[in-house]
């Protein structure tokens, strides 16, 4: 699974989700800083990538045209680069099965 962290995340989360989440990556280290949700949506489809943000943008895409990408939604609200990364190194298994055993399209971290 490689991730393709929204723009409300730090790029400087990357180095540290190498090891569990190969590939990943952020917005605005492939910058795209200035592009719509839309444009990042249809990148994160070509190039397979799971979409992780803070807000509901992507969730509501994937309503509208369901998957791929598939969308992890950390509803965490403003936490620091440590606790986010906290939530995805420590979830793994659960996004895992609910992404790729489930094949749901988008799972909802708390």
């Amino acid at each position: 699974m490689k991730l393709l962290l929204d723009e409300n995340l730090s790029r400087r989360l990357v180095p540290f989700l190498t090891n569990d989440y190969p590939g990943s990556t952020q917005i605005a280290l492939l910058n795209m800083e200035k592009s719509s949700d839309h444009e990042v949506w249809v990148y994160a489809k070509t190039h397979e990538y799971i979409i992780v943000t803070r807000d509901s943008d992507f969730y509501d895409l994937s309503t509208i045209y369901g998957q791929p990408p598939k969308v992890i939604w950390l509803r965490t609200g403003n936490q620091t680069k440590a606790t986010t990364l906290s939530a995805l190194l420590n979830h793994r298994v659960t996004i895992e099965k609910a992404l790729q055993v489930d094949d749901k399209a988008c799972i909802e971290i708390y």
